[in-house]
């Protein structure tokens, strides 16, 4: 069950994020694809996506799972249509809806 989390400041612990999303814009995509990720692998959040945009105006979801190893991130799948997945929760998302 998600719930809902007020935060006082800007920051949260590493220790409390289960999850991690970037949202992909042009003015971002170096930073958000390159830095952050190395960043919070880094600081041992298990779990990221990316969302952006594709050429056709859809949204794609690439999901990543953190490989204790190589202390980086693998990329398990690239959702289109809809994302499913179990991991830190379970969710199904429809992504037609989310595009213009």
């Amino acid at each position: 069950m998600l719930q809902r989390l007020v935060v006082q400041s800007a920051w949260l612990p590493a220790a409390d994020v289960e999850l991690v999303v970037e949202v992909i814009s042009p003015e971002s995509e170096q930073r958000d694809k390159k830095m952050k990720p190395v960043k919070y692998a880094g600081a041992g959040i298990r779990h990221m996506r990316l969302v952006e945009q594709e050429n056709d105006g859809g949204i794609a979801v690439s999901v990543y799972e953190l490989d204790d190893v190589a202390a980086a991130y693998t990329r398990t799948q690239v959702a289109r249509r809809t994302l499913t997945t179990p991991l830190p929760f379970p969710i199904e998302l429809d992504l037609t809806t989310l595009a213009p």
